[in-house]
């Protein structure tokens, strides 16, 4: 019966496409950089793309995290990684065990969408193993235990257009602690 629906709503939505792109302008609204995304997202161009430096991120490594995400710049397209506490040791491989703590902030809301530190559980993985998103995957790399990173994922290393409990091509904003590398 979820198929049948789920059906039935992509089948509404490719109609109202349709129907909205026969009734357009004469003007070149296609390369318009105002047109509107998915789920409350706007592709209007703020003019450059935001970096770290960007990112302001408040509390020391081991607490909770408050991350601000400014409204003067456009969510980066590519990866962006940057330590903001050095960690010691060497540096993660794939195949290899973390703990880690997180936050994560959507870049459209600017809300925190999920928090190990708030659960008082750090979260552990497998390095490379594809147990979480391809931007951990890549973003962790080379951490350090006691590091604290940031990880700025476009939605093609998130979660994409199928949102996943996020909005479709969501643009996430995560402070991680790695609170152990190795056994």
């Amino acid at each position: 019966m979820h198929s049948l629906g789920r059906i039935i709503g992509i089948g509404l939505v490719a109609a109202a496409a349709i129907a909205t792109a026969a009734c357009g302008s004469d003007s070149d609204s296609a390369s318009s950089p105002s047109s509107t995304a998915a789920a409350g997202q706007s592709t209007a161009s703020k003019g450059r793309e935001c970096t770290a430096d960007d990112i302001e991120v408040s509390g020391g490594y081991g607490d909770a995290p408050e991350i601000t995400i400014p409204d003067s710049c456009d969510p980066p397209k590519t990866l962006i990684v940057k330590d903001l506490v050095a960690g010691n040791g060497p540096g993660a491989v794939a195949g290899q065990p973390l703990t880690m703590n997180y936050a994560l902030v959507t870049w459209s809301d600017k809300e925190t969408l999920d928090s190990s530190f708030k659960r008082g559980k750090p979260f552990q993985l497998t390095l490379g193993a594809g147990q979480v998103i391809e931007g951990w995957d890549q973003g962790l790399l080379g951490v350090q235990q006691g590091a604290r990173r940031l990880l700025i994922v476009p939605p093609n290393l998130g979660y994409g257009a199928g949102g996943n409990g996020v909005a479709p091509n969501e643009t996430l904003v995560f402070v991680t602690d790695a609170v152990q590398v190795g056994r």
